[in-house]
């Protein structure tokens, strides 16, 4: 099992900065192993370069991390090549030897086309343009489909990629989606690899992932993710092309930080309606594949005895948004509020379930039937509608015990006879009633009683017009309910950290802190960034030790999404005092001034 398992964690693979070139255009390949013991790799044989000139290597270079206490390292000799001709041109494999056991590349295909003559290594340094950072960092937004039905999942991915050293980036403007209702996938911390992109070698990252579900038809757009990324350069007056050496050692040379204003792609998808042919009645809205299902717990019982009605739905789509079906009960039944519960799963297609529980009591006796409860829904892949029904539930109910007692007014279960199910006939002479004679004054208290009503009338129609007056000014209710909501989402972090999920606490931190200020502050999430938090709280009343203290937070939180893997439990625990300590500071002094 080790050693099958030491194979699979090894591998040797062969790329190029770019696959088609300009005749006279130089450009690098590398040849890289990745492992857990890269210091036993031994007689690595470069491949036949034929139709290039060799301009320098091989040159060697190694790295290594550490992500969740895993090891992982890796070695990369690179060459710089000079096409002579054009053509396409074959690099064959390279291999390297490793524990007794030889690795080899795959082949890799140059084109070469015909370009400009070569221009002279020595240029003097005039500095960056934005055109050059543009092609060396940019964020490329993808969607898997374009064409979709109304409520189907469309998932954006949003990807950094960069041929430059870089800094952590800060987000400036987030995406809006007008027309969807989204759900945030699961991406975990942003790690870089290489991948090829339009025929050229970046290092990429997933930085952004999420599920839209269309609520209109027509065609929708999607604004552009916006990036502050910090450039780093190394300006050198023998290198023409400052992003050629990024991959090489760059200690050596004066280095600069260019903040670099990278906007995504926008996105257009186009949403159809949904078929009305075959449309069942029982048809609200859900797109996706879903199971359904219902139960009660007993089938016979006694009057005034409680039932439980269970459903479950489950499935793939907007789970979220989706509502249990309705269904009619019997006369004679009641029924009570449902006790529910959803779980959802946002790791890749949006799936999950919602549970329900009802109480529903019988009041009268006999054979009762609950007709088939309906779930309907319309399943993308197979283009057409699904309705899912529960069995009728047959309930024999029983008379129940007589429930009547004797009570101070003297009556007796012989006094009471019933004429039907639902009527009942109570004896009306024989009493032996008296007229009191004396009559008393009227007390204050029934004075008392009279005005009562009316006053707590008066406060309840205050109190209800308040409510009201609160729940239509959203911003309110979200500045009133700010801390409660940032208290939940710390228990969820104190979890994790208590567990060691490092990565995970930190997300829920950022969470909690960022929530916190979108609420608090009343900023919309799409234009949520730490300047303009900067700037909203320059505005209230908070002293400004505890502003610098809420921005230094911020941007912990930002870095440490790029660069977890140093923090260790015991500044994990400084940084959630922090944060608790920042959010209370900020409760207890924050006044937002009306403008």
């Amino acid at each position: 099992m080790l050693t099958v398992f030491n194979a699979y964690a090894q591998s040797f693979t062969a790329s190029a900065e770019r696959t088609t070139v300009g005749q006279g255009q130089r450009f690098q390949v590398f040849f890289e192993f990745k492992g857990t013991d890269q210091s036993q790799i031994r007689n690595f044989i470069q491949p036949s370069f034929r139709g290039f000139k060799i301009l320098s290597g091989p040159n060697q270079s190694t790295s290594m991390q550490i992500i969740n206490g895993s090891v992982s390292s890796s070695i990369t000799y690179s060459y710089i090549l000079y096409p002579e001709q054009e053509g396409t041109f074959t690099i064959d494999k390279a291999s390297v030897e490793l524990g007794g056991r030889r690795f080899e590349t795959d082949p890799l295909k140059i084109t070469v086309v015909k370009g400009n003559a070569p221009q002279q290594a020595a240029q003097q340094d005039q500095g960056i343009s934005s055109e050059e950072l543009n092609k060396n960092v940019f964020i490329v937004a993808e969607a898997d489909r374009r064409n979709v039905l109304k409520g189907e999942q469309v998932t954006v991915t949003y990807k950094l990629y960069t041929k430059a050293e870089i800094s952590s980036p800060k987000i400036s403007k987030l995406p809006t989606y007008q027309g969807f209702w989204s759900e945030e996938l699961e991406t975990g911390n942003v790690q870089f690899g290489i991948e090829m992109y339009n025929g050229e070698r970046y290092r990429a990252a997933l930085i952004k992932k999420v599920a839209l579900f269309p609520t209109k038809a027509g065609k929708l757009e999607i604004t552009p993710f916006e990036l502050t990324v910090p450039v780093i350069v190394k300006r050198n007056a023998q290198n023409r092309d400052m992003f050629d050496s990024f991959f090489n050692d760059s200690f050596f040379g004066r280095r600069e930080t260019i903040e670099h204003q990278t906007v995504s792609n926008r996105l257009t998808i186009n949403v159809n309606e949904l078929p009305q042919t075959g449309k069942p009645e029982s048809f609200n809205g859900a797109v996706g594949q879903f199971t359904f299902d219902a139960a009660i717990d007993k089938q016979s019982v006694q009057t005034n005895e409680t039932i439980t009605l269970k459903m479950n739905l489950q499935g793939k789509g907007n789970v979220k948004l989706l509502d249990l079906p309705e269904f009619k009960l019997p006369i004679g039944f009641e029924q009570y509020e449902p006790k529910t519960s959803e779980v959802i799963n946002r790791s890749g297609v949006v799936s999950g379930s919602k549970k329900a529980e009802f109480l529903i009591v019988p009041r009268i006796s006999g054979t009762k039937v609950i007709e088939p409860i309906e779930f309907s829904y319309f399943n993308p892949q197979t283009n057409r509608y699904h309705t899912v029904k529960s069995p009728p539930f047959n309930i024999d109910v029983k008379k129940g015990a007589e429930s009547f007692e004797s009570s101070a007014s003297g009556f007796s279960k012989e006094d009471i006879k019933l004429l039907s199910e639902d009527i009942r006939f109570i004896k009306t002479s024989g009493f032996n009633l008296s007229k009191k004679e004396s009559t008393s004054e009227i007390k204050s208290w029934f004075w008392i009683s009279l005005i009562l009503p009316f006053i707590a009338f008066v406060a309840v129609i205050s109190v209800k017009r308040s409510r009201d007056k609160l729940s239509g000014n959203i911003k309110l209710l979200r500045y009133q309910k700010a801390e409660k909501a940032a208290q939940k989402r710390l228990k969820i972090a104190k979890k994790n950290l208590v567990a060691e999920k490092i990565s995970e606490f930190y997300n829920s931190v950022s969470q909690a802190l960022f929530g916190y200020l979108e609420d608090k502050l009343s900023l919309p999430k799409a234009d949520f960034t730490v300047d303009r938090v900067k700037s909203t709280l320059g505005e209230s009343s908070a002293d400004d030790d505890l502003n610098d203290h809420v921005i230094k937070i911020l941007e912990k939180c930002e870095y440490i999404r790029f660069a977890p893997q140093g923090e260790s439990a015991q500044s994990a625990k400084d940084f959630y005092e922090s944060t608790v300590k920042v959010i209370i500071g900020l409760e207890n002094s924050i006044v937002v001034k009306k403008k």
